[in-house]
């Protein structure tokens, strides 16, 4: 699906919502309409048509915004959403739609002072945000490849014996992202979290100079970017021989994980999903270790609708990608947390991501 689709289809949106055109200045959203890459630009995009319609940026990319937006026309102007919502009324905007869930009220009450008297300003939350919540067949191809790369970064890790006993959290941390990199991601995700023995029972532990040290469960929770797009795996492994109370753990997880994905089927309710996968953890008697949702959505950005967990909201689509992520947490022992991205499909999601789930025993 080209730019120029996703906008027409947004169009649609406004129409509903009785505006004449809408002021998008989320950054990713604007990307997602646009194709543009860079660090600032606006866009109000016109009911009538490309033609009516106006992407914005400063100086800085006019280079840059002419070969990533050429299908639109641009002003190069430091003003930013100030001046698409000054245009507004040369463009024949009376209504003019604004991102409300972003816009700060100072910059509400300076976008008011901008359109002036004959263009009123309607809040219009998370227009943009309902197309992205399924996503194209671009999309798709990049999110595939992101977690292809992560796939073959963990693997080569594992090969090479980077995971081994007196190695720190943070080399090894570093030595993945390194890895994600040298197969063509723009870099992580999101920091690469390694966390090793009583370290892994913090859901987001951040990697320290601590050294692995053998009978540690390793959790390892990472992500490659590929075209703006994120993938996010978590694994859990033993170094040495695992003990019985960790192959018990990893077992329970792993099967509230395979609860979770099986449960991911076109029209079921978010919450649903997650109080299935819940339930298999809370009956072995871990409901409390169990301290945050079961997934996320996933696109340009890391954490996107919709929330699988029990205040999510809404019903699961066809072409939504999701991760299904169950953890279980014991203070001062030990943690493991499982962790896949995955296409809603007709029938059996998709995974995308591949590495094995079973308990690796490594070293």
């Amino acid at each position: 699906m080209s730019h120029a689709s996703r906008r027409a289809a947004l169009r649609g949106l406004l129409r509903t919502a009785d505006v004449e055109a809408l002021l998008v200045t989320d950054l990713v959203n604007v990307r997602y309409l646009t194709g543009f890459t860079g660090s600032q630009a606006s866009l109000l995009l016109h009911v009538d048509g490309d033609a009516a319609s106006r992407f914005c940026t400063d100086g800085r990319y006019d280079t840059q915004s002419a070969e990533e937006v050429g299908d639109l026309e641009r002003m190069i102007d430091r003003g930013g959403a100030l001046a698409l919502a000054t245009s507004a009324d040369d463009l024949g905007v009376t209504r003019l739609g604004f991102e409300s869930d972003v816009v700060t009220v100072d910059q509400h009450e300076a976008l008011v002072d901008a359109a002036g008297d004959t263009v009123l300003l309607h809040r219009t939350p998370g227009l943009v945000g309902r197309l992205r919540l399924v996503k194209d067949e671009t999309e798709i191809a990049a999110l595939r490849a992101a977690c292809a790369v992560a796939d073959s970064a963990l693997a080569d890790l594992i090969a090479a014996g980077g995971l081994r006993s007196g190695r720190s959290e943070r080399d090894v941390s570093y030595d993945l992202e390194t890895r994600m990199r040298a197969r063509g991601a723009e870099g992580p995700s999101f920091p690469t979290i390694v966390a090793a023995g009583p370290h892994s029972a913090v859901p987001h532990h951040r990697p320290t100079d601590s050294s692995m040290r053998r009978g540690d469960l390793v959790k390892i929770d990472f992500g490659a970017l590929v075209d703006g797009y994120h993938s996010d795996m978590t694994r859990t492994v033993v170094l040495g021989r695992a003990a019985g109370w960790q192959r018990d753990l990893h077992a329970l997880v792993a099967a509230a994980q395979e609860v979770g994905r099986a449960r991911l089927t076109p029209g079921a309710q978010v919450v649903d999903v997650d109080a299935a996968a819940r339930e298999v953890v809370a009956g072995a008697g871990y409901g409390d270790e169990f301290v945050h949702g079961l997934g996320h959505g996933v696109g340009l950005q890391i954490h996107e609708p919709p929330l699988l967990g029990p205040t999510g909201t809404g019903a699961l689509q066809v072409g939504m990608v999701v991760t299904v992520e169950p953890g279980v947490y014991l203070p001062g022992r030990g943690g493991v947390r499982i962790e896949d991205t995955l296409i809603v499909r007709n029938g059996v999601p998709e995974v995308l991501t591949r590495s094995p789930r079973e308990l690796l025993e490594i070293g």
